[in-house]
């Protein structure tokens, strides 16, 4: 992931009203070949915000483990993912937790990975979340999915995507661990607001760390969106790209923001309780957006 360092810009929103308190405590994701490429992430990020490693397949547990501890002793929460389809067994998860807790890391992202193949034992997060492997871990977040999944719901709807919301939601009233939900990465205030209501609705109680991609050339977003199974908000980045007034322009995040960030204010009870940043144009790109648009603080303590 490239660290672009873009400076012609579209007007950013102003640093002031619901924006601020909306990115207040935001969380980042990096994976080892890029957090490489910070020589200090104390340069970038406010002291304890939380920042995910994501493992994809491929990557050994030990570049793994070695990019929590560096990060870690910088003063950041770390977040490492297990993907469930990548791990062979429970003895393999135990060690892999054992390793995390070894350089002081107490907190996971469960999810059932992307391989469409289980390599192991485990094929999903609830499989994981039930091992009893994260003994002592005090948070554990697991996956959310605002436009559903098709590799979840071949038919389209959202039928297995919400029992397993649901599933979680149970499940987080019977551990100690406090979970929330981080989600993909989508465009549209609207849908995510209406599936966030949603949520409450059926029953699921977690909180949504909402997940938003950051400043970026569009078309590294329109790739990324299309592998990673972005839904119908795919639209706004395709309406852009055929204006060519926009279509050079990097792509920044302010306008699903301001949105989501004004229904916040207006319902102070919406269950959107963080911003979790994809740093698609790179981390240092991202990190100064949010520092201009206002979004300069630690980890809320319940969130």
């Amino acid at each position: 992931m490239a660290l672009f360092n873009f400076r012609r810009k579209e007007e950013a929103a102003p640093a002031t009203g619901s924006l601020e308190p909306f990115l207040k405590g935001y969380s980042i994701e990096v994976m080892p070949r890029t957090a490489e490429k910070v020589e200090d992430f104390r340069a970038l990020l406010p002291k304890g915000t939380r920042v995910y490693i994501a493992h994809i397949e491929g990557t050994p547990i030990e570049d793994m483990v070695a990019t929590a501890k560096r990060i870690g002793d910088e003063g950041f929460d770390v977040m490492p993912h297990f993907p469930a389809r990548i791990i062979k067994d429970k003895a393999t998860l135990q060690d892999w937790v054992a390793a995390y807790k070894d350089v002081g890391v107490r907190q996971g992202l469960i999810l059932a990975g992307n391989p469409a193949h289980q390599v192991g034992d485990f094929s999903t997060s609830m499989q994981l979340l039930e091992s009893g492997a994260f003994t002592g871990f005090d948070r554990l977040h697991v996956a959310g999915h605002p436009e559903g999944n098709k590799d979840i719901d071949p038919d389209g709807s959202d039928r297995m995507v919400m029992e397993a919301a649901r599933w979680k939601s149970a499940f987080s009233e019977r551990t100690d661990a406090k979970m929330a939900m981080a989600t993909q990465f989508c465009f549209e205030a609207d849908p995510v607001i209406a599936w966030v209501n949603r949520l409450a609705a059926e029953g699921v109680k977690l909180p949504v760390h909402i997940g938003i991609a950051g400043p970026a050339k569009l078309q590294t977003l329109i790739k990324f969106a299309i592998a990673c199974g972005v839904g119908p908000s795919l639209r706004v980045l395709q309406k852009r790209a055929m204006d060519v007034t926009k279509l050079l322009l990097p792509y920044e995040p302010t306008e699903i923001l301001a949105g989501l960030a004004a229904h916040k204010a207006a319902n102070p009870d919406f269950g959107i309780a963080q911003v979790h940043f994809f740093p698609l144009g790179g981390i240092k790109t991202n990190a100064q957006w949010v520092t201009e648009n206002g979004g300069a603080s630690g980890v809320p303590a319940n969130a």
